[in-house]
């Protein structure tokens, strides 16, 4: 106990600034709506404490994901590249998530037991999730080590997929060994983004070969400093939408592929729930009309710690903005439509720059206004 209170103590500081330099009603927490028939929980699925690479105690990250009001992590430690094992010699792959799950028990944050199986390339870094016993992947044999993890009922995606140690050009790129894996069922799912990097090439494999989208920070040191959180930045995480906030709903859901990454204040995943998600992240009022001029007066609700640039994709002009409209997080702006006419309702159509469907690509989404 007295551990905790000296943790938060330490860490009440960063966490005022951090509110204080957001400026919105959130804080520092990452807040988004649920979708029709889901919710919406916020996921990091890749991290790393001194039980591999890492520099912090596991019930950091705990503390961690609480602060950002996470609903799920995992603690990915490399099973190979074990640099603390003279200092910290440990024979259980199984610690880590031993230590976060004791030190989460009366929290409202699922830890998934996973690890990160580490290869050269071509096949480089994939994470094992939902697994019963990292102990039993310990095996030389790569191929080997995702069927045992399959055999526990594993969720397997590949980690950073132009590694730059790996990959000179920077390009993630569908080797034989990764199609090989795909055809077999071992291979679930690609992050779109990692840490500070972002893949376009990551995101049309995913939508070729219907891998499941995910974004993770991969963090070794503090969250943080590392995504400048006092600064108003946030870590790269997995919007996961699950029929319940169970283990077992995220599990089929990243089974179901329905995930949308956020990325530094960018949004990324399919449409089938990238429109949603924003449709419901956006709140649009009934209009009304003022005065003598036929001007509608709507107003825009931004109900997440997002903010959204959006791009007019209607025949309308505005009063008060030109074609681009930011909205920045939990505030509300008031829009002026120059109608022409006074009309009994119509249809706002935006095309969303902060988020993408494809590469280069931004959704377009629509919204109905009814005149009061």
């Amino acid at each position: 106990m007295k551990s905790i209170i000296l943790a938060f103590l330490l860490i009440l500081p960063k966490v005022i600034f951090a509110q204080e330099s957001h400026k919105h009603s959130f804080g520092r927490a990452i807040v988004f709506p649920d979708i029709p028939g889901y919710k919406t929980l916020r996921c990091d699925l890749h991290q790393h404490t001194v039980f591999s690479d890492g520099s912090v105690w596991p019930d950091i990250r705990v503390m961690e994901a609480l602060m950002d009001s996470l609903d799920a992590i995992s603690l990915t430690e490399h099973l190979e590249y074990q640099p603390h094992k003279q200092d910290i010699p440990h024979t259980d792959r199984n610690r880590s998530y031993e230590i976060a799950v004791k030190e989460a028990k009366d929290h409202d944050l699922i830890i998934i037991r996973g690890s990160e199986i580490t290869r050269r390339a071509p096949l480089g870094h994939c994470n094992a999730i939902f697994i019963t016993d990292a102990n039993k992947l310990l095996s030389n044999d790569s191929i080997a080590n995702f069927r045992e993890a399959k055999k526990q009922g594993a969720f397997i995606f590949w980690n950073h997929p132009s590694w730059p140690s790996e990959k000179k050009d920077r390009l993630a790129t569908l080797t034989d060994v990764h199609k090989m894996l795909i055809k077999e069922k071992l291979l679930d799912g690609i992050e779109v983004a990692n840490d500070q990097s972002y893949y376009d090439e990551a995101l049309q494999i995913a939508l070729d070969n219907n891998l499941t989208m995910l974004g993770s920070s991969d963090i070794h040191k503090l969250i943080d400093w590392d995504f400048s959180v006092p600064g108003g930045g946030h870590r790269p995480l997995t919007l996961v939408f699950a029929k319940e906030k169970t283990e077992q709903g995220i599990k089929e859901a990243l089974f179901t592929g329905r995930t949308v990454v956020y990325y530094k204040n960018t949004l990324a995943g399919k449409d089938e729930f990238l429109i949603p998600l924003i449709r419901q992240s956006l709140a649009i009022k009934n209009g009304s009309y003022k005065d003598n001029a036929d001007v509608l007066t709507v107003v825009i609700e931004n109900k997440t710690n997002a903010e959204f640039t959006l791009r007019n994709h209607t025949d309308f002009t505005f009063q008060n903005s030109s074609d681009i409209i930011n909205i920045k997080p939990s505030d509300k702006i008031v829009l002026e439509i120059k109608t022409k006419q006074r009309l009994k309702n119509i249809k706002l159509e935006f095309q969303i720059l902060n988020a993408v469907n494809a590469p280069n690509t931004h959704p377009i989404v629509n919204w109905e206004i009814t005149v009061e």
